[in-house]
C-alpha cells in the first residue's frame, strides 16, 4: 500500500482533533507551515508540513503555550536546534502509538 504524499486539510484536522479553521489560522501565524493550494485554493500539506503542525499542536494543546509564546519559544531557541529535538519527541511519540497498537492486537489473540 502506497503512503500519500500530500493531505487534505481535512484529514489533518481530524488526524489532530481539530477544526479547519485552526489549521488555517497556524498557517498565518507560523511561517513553516505552507501547504500546497491548487486553482481552488485547495490546501495541499505535504509530510513535512504535518510534522511541523504536530510541533504547533505539542506545545500549544500539551503543553499549554500561546501562539506568542511558541513563536519566541522557538526564535530564542533556533540555535539549539529545538524543532530537530521537538520533531524527536513527535517521533518517539508514534513510536509509543505504533507498540501501544501492536500490543493491543497480541493482547487479543
Amino acid at each position: 500500500m502506497t503512503e500519500k504524499i500530500y493531505f487534505k486539510i481535512g484529514d489533518i484536522a481530524k488526524k489532530f482533533n481539530v477544526n479547519p479553521s485552526l489549521l488555517r489560522y497556524w498557517e498565518k501565524e507560523f511561517d513553516f507551515i505552507r501547504p500546497k493550494k491548487n486553482s481552488k485554493g485547495t490546501r495541499y500539506y505535504s509530510k513535512k508540513d504535518v510534522d511541523n503542525i504536530d510541533i504547533v499542536y505539542h506545545l500549544v494543546k500539551e503543553k499549554g503555550m500561546t501562539i506568542q509564546g511558541v513563536k519566541e519559544y522557538l526564535a530564542t531557541r533556533k540555535n539549539e536546534n529545538t524543532i530537530d529535538k521537538l520533531e524527536v519527541i513527535v517521533t518517539l511519540k508514534k513510536t509509543r502509538e505504533l507498540l501501544v497498537s501492536i500490543k493491543e492486537v497480541l493482547e487479543t489473540r
